[in-house]
């Protein structure tokens, strides 16, 4: 593995914890939003991450043999934002715009924690990364000097 595909492997995951980090922003933003452009109540979004690992046994061979010199490279990409299916919250607010006939108002499915808490574990995940590309830099940095 090369020093350059280490790189793309932390910033690949820096990428992915920056886009965690904006979608639970999002769902904060929204945490009291009644009424969207789709109709109903804000629904919380979560991202779904995937291994992106293009090393498959053959190639991994075929770089051995000294066949193919194309460097595959691993990392995170998100494979997809979902909204969460769990229940929307009742609220009984019956002077609401959006209250029904009984008096409730549908409220976004967002739990204040679970949004800081996935915002905290995004923000220590991209500084670990951070701190992997800062020690790859300065290794690489270090390899340079022996030359001279």
């Amino acid at each position: 593995m090369s020093f350059l595909s280490s790189m793309n492997i932390s910033a690949s995951a820096m990428t992915a914890q920056r886009l965690r980090l904006d979608v639970a922003s999002e769902n904060i933003a929204n945490i009291d939003t009644t009424r969207t452009e789709a109709g109903g109540p804000y629904r919380r979004k979560m991202v779904v991450l995937e291994a992106r690992n293009e090393n498959s046994f053959k190639r991994t061979l075929m770089n051995a043999a000294g066949r193919s010199l194309q460097q595959s490279t691993g990392g995170v990409r998100v494979s997809q934002i979902m909204d969460d299916t769990s229940p929307l919250k009742s609220v009984y607010n019956p002077e609401h715009p959006d209250a029904d006939e009984d008096g409730y108002v549908q409220m976004p499915n967002v739990d204040l924690i679970k949004e800081t808490v996935d915002s905290m574990s995004a923000t220590r995940s991209y500084e670990a990364n951070i701190t992997a590309f800062n020690a790859i830099k300065m290794m690489a940095s270090k390899a340079l000097e022996i030359g001279k």
